[in-house]
């Protein structure tokens, strides 16, 4: 028995010790070396911690590749488990950190060295990217010498994460550290950006991409659109808040009475400044370049024929649409605003404002094909190529046909400057697109010297009634198929759930010439918050009364645009509303709590004030924000900010020239003349007043007005009128030696954009003026007039030679003709 057990003992020993031998060797422990990466530069690999030499980010530890698992020598087979499955596993549940440095820096995007805000040394910001149920962990140092802030675009979060400066949080204060954790619950193409002040205008913008738990195979790459501009953004902003048309002249389109009479459109462009209008006009800054993810043109020769390739594209632009086209053939929407939609083919689409699009694009040889980036104006482009090879550029967009463009407006906007609204038709969610009209591509070369009255719209035969009966909107090339919103369906239903309903109607509303923008002919610090209930559906029907686009984006919620696909409607957070359109969106009120906005995201519209603030009923305090009240002033301030402009004008006879502070509503004014000669004197007028009504056409002001002089008798105009005081037209005397008196007035915008000015002073004296100071005789040339009751008079002409400074020259009754230089701010 001993023997049979000693036996046993020593077959079963060498049994596992044969099999301990045949154990493959890679099956052995070893030591694992800790390898630290950087999430956004995965080549640099140290081995000890510390912060990435490129970009200045904590590096963290790579994770060692897991072996395959094996059974007997065999590799195990993996059902339903690819991959990108196992990947998701590993990253389920995880914390991701980013430490983004923001910094001063100088680039020369344009034609000069222009300072920018920099993140981890680069424009646009890094690229972040997380897994659907990940954690995001963003620390953000803020190294500059002033606040700022990051907004999450389209993100689901905590209302305090949200990133509005005085309405979520205090902005995060210079060269201190501010953390924003939340976790992400979605997934899809999105953004990122500064809310504070103009910050986003010059580099504070990236790409924030969250992948579905199991993604498809096909490449990607995130692409971040934007443009540039040498001018600093505040000074954009007060150049259109003061109507000043240097842009106009830069692009080519002042649309002048010289241009209008050379192209057989003077009838055009009297009836629309009869109509109280300027220029027809399609974006309002001109921009020195435009980028795809920081550089003009960019290529990625790494694809070969038959490649599919996505592209998750974000427009970070600050105020310009693009137009997206490529040489390859079709452009397949996917997703927008990260949320899938069924598969559509077209040839090009317009990307809004802070939109986002995920496309796919096939390389059909071996060649480098252009995706083709065109800002709405169609100044310039940018460029992506794809594939190796013979470039095959895609054809470049015409340029626009304003006058074509003019013509439309003036069918479409009555006397009172209301959008004419036609029987019959919807116009809804990019169907009817009215800037056909201004596309050669689509109707044709302008050719208003043969074409009749009909062909003047090609594409749009107009009726003569307001009804639409017969108005025939096809398009002259019915081969190019552009994308809009009817085309968009959600492959899922997107009902709301079972709840009460608010409804809400606003017109979109503004005023081109003094640059400001509203809803219901109200900014955000002249309205209070519009509260809502968590658990009730919104409803929110928007009137676009205005002539331009207006990319209108809601925070911290996602809604469904109604298009016509029932049960089916997309799900978006910006909707582009275009002149006269009619659209309706709605969206579940889920949140906790809290303050969201809603707002144009043109970034000059929203800085005017187009915005309202939803406000969740009996939300808790938020602890970002300690004084509520005082914080809420500060966000009003944004369309309350006072806007300077001067005007110097230094000529042979004298000086004359102009202050102005402005804002929103009110005006004041300083206006002086001098003359070089002791007898002309001298005489100041100043205004402080009131803008009333949406089109801002009146003007109630209270005012004084000084002038001293001393005149001869005998002394005469060119006219042979005496110089001396007189009586004016209602038979009182104009004291024209002296005055020091105050005034009550009324000034008001006729057609033609004539000002009437009528006034009376404390000493019973009436006074009633016509003027304009801005015709625009040719694309530079500017033609001035007054006359007034005091049988005073002057006209003149300005040259425009450079933003500030241009020649001019006029005459005026009292002081005679001059000539020199004006010099413009």
């Amino acid at each position: 028995m001993k023997n049979i057990l000693t036996a046993f003992l020593f077959i079963f020993c060498s049994s596992v010790y044969a099999q301990e031998m045949k154990m493959p060797k890679s099956e052995s422990v070893k030591p694992v070396q800790t390898i630290y990466t950087c999430p956004m530069h995965p080549e640099i690999q140290l081995d000890k911690p510390g912060n990435c030499p490129k970009c200045g980010m904590k590096l963290i530890k790579k994770k060692p590749k897991s072996p395959p698992a094996k059974h007997n020598e065999m590799q195990m087979p993996m059902k339903d488990t690819p991959k990108k499955r196992k990947n998701m596993e590993e990253t389920k549940g995880r914390t991701v950190r980013y430490d983004l440095y923001i910094a001063d820096t100088t680039v020369t995007f344009g034609k000069k060295s222009k300072r920018a805000i920099a993140v981890n040394g680069q424009i646009p910001m890094p690229t972040l990217t997380f897994t659907q149920g990940d954690t995001a962990e963003i620390y953000v140092h803020n190294n500059l010498d002033e606040k700022t802030s990051l907004h999450w675009h389209g993100l689901f979060l905590p209302n305090k994460m949200d990133g509005v400066p005085f309405l979520t949080q205090m902005p995060i204060k210079p060269h201190s550290t501010y953390v924003y954790k939340f976790p992400i619950v979605q997934h899809g193409t999105h953004w990122y950006h500064s809310h504070s002040m103009f910050q986003e205008q010059i580099g504070m913008y990236g790409a924030f991409i969250m992948n579905k738990r199991v993604e498809g195979d096909i490449p990607t790459i995130p692409i971040v659109l934007s443009e540039w501009t040498d001018m600093k953004p505040e000074e954009v902003q007060r150049s259109l808040k003061n109507a000043n048309d240097w842009f106009a002249i830069q692009k080519g389109t002042t649309q002048s009475y010289a241009e209008a009479i050379r192209t057989g459109h003077f009838k055009t462009k009297l009836t629309n400044e009869w109509k109280r209008m300027n220029a027809m006009d399609v974006s309002d800054v001109y921009y020195d370049t435009f980028l795809i993810n920081g550089k003009n043109q960019q290529s990625h020769p790494q694809f070969k024929a038959g490649d599919k390739v996505r592209l998750r594209i974000a427009n970070g632009g600050a105020s310009d649409y693009f137009w997206l086209t490529y040489s390859g053939g079709k452009i397949t929407v996917v997703a927008t605003d990260g949320n899938d939609v069924e598969p559509v083919e077209v040839d090009r689409l317009i990307i809004a404002v802070s939109e986002t699009y995920d496309v796919v694009v096939t390389i059909p040889e071996n060649k480098s094909y252009e995706f083709l980036v065109t800002p709405e104006d169609r100044t310039k482009s940018a460029s992506l190529w794809l594939g190796k090879g013979e470039k095959v550029p895609a054809q470049k967009l015409p340029k626009l046909k304003y006058f074509a463009g003019m013509k439309m407006m003036n069918d479409m906007m009555d006397m009172s400057g209301n959008m004419i609204e036609m029987d019959g038709m919807k116009m809804q969610n990019q169907v009817m697109d009215m800037n056909t009209v201004m596309y050669p591509e689509i109707t044709g070369e302008e050719n208003p010297k043969t074409a009749s009255k009909k062909e003047s719209m090609p594409g749009m035969q107009m009726p003569n009634d307001k009804s639409m009966a017969g108005m025939n909107m096809a398009a002259d090339n019915p081969d190019i198929v552009t994308l809009n919103y009817g085309m968009l369906r959600d492959p899922k239903k997107t009902t709301l759930p079972k709840g009460p309903w608010k409804e809400l109607k606003f017109d979109l509303t503004g005023n081109m010439n003094r640059y400001v923008w509203t809803l219901d002919n109200k900014t955000v610090s002249e309205s209070d918050k519009i509260l809502i209930k968590k658990g009730e559906n919104v409803r929110i029907i928007m009137f676009n009364n205005s002539m331009m686009r207006h990319p209108m984006h809601l925070h911290g919620h996602d809604f469904r645009v109604l298009n016509g696909q029932g049960e089916n409607a997309p799900m978006k957070n910006i909707i582009d509303i275009m002149p006269m359109e009619r659209d309706t969106i709605e969206f579940a009120a889920n949140e906790a709590g809290g303050d969201w906005f809603f707002h144009c995201h043109i970034l000059y519209h929203m800085m005017s004030g187009m915005g309202r603030v939803f406000s969740y009923e009996n939300s808790p305090p938020n602890p970002e924000l300690p004084n509520p009240e005082m914080a809420y002033r500060m966000l009003k301030a944004d369309d309350r900010a006072l806007y300077p402009m001067a005007r110097v004008g230094i000529e042979s006879n004298g000086s004359d020239g102009e202050i102005m502070l402005s804002n929103t509503r009110y005006r004041f004014t300083t206006e002086w003349r001098i003359g070089f000669d002791k007898v002309n004197g001298y005489e100041s007028e100043s205004h402080l007043g009131r803008y009333i009504g949406r089109n801002q056409w009146l003007f109630p002001y209270v005012g004084w007005d000084f002038r001293k002089r001393t005149v001869d008798p005998m002394e005469k105009n060119i006219f042979g009128q005496s110089l001396a005081p007189g009586n004016n037209v209602f038979g009182q005397r104009n004291s024209k030696n002296f005055r020091q008196v105050f005034h009550l007035g009324l000034q008001y915008t006729l057609p033609m954009l004539v000002v009437a000015d009528a006034s009376v002073d404390h000493k019973g004296n009436v006074r009633f003026q016509l003027m304009r100071e801005d015709v625009p005789i040719s694309k530079r040339l500017r033609f001035q007039f007054m006359v007034n009751t005091d049988k005073e008079y002057m006209a003149g002409f300005r040259y425009i030679m450079t933003k500030y400074f241009a020649l001019s020259t006029h005459y005026d009754s009292d002081m005679g003709y001059g000539g020199g230089i004006t010099l413009n701010y």
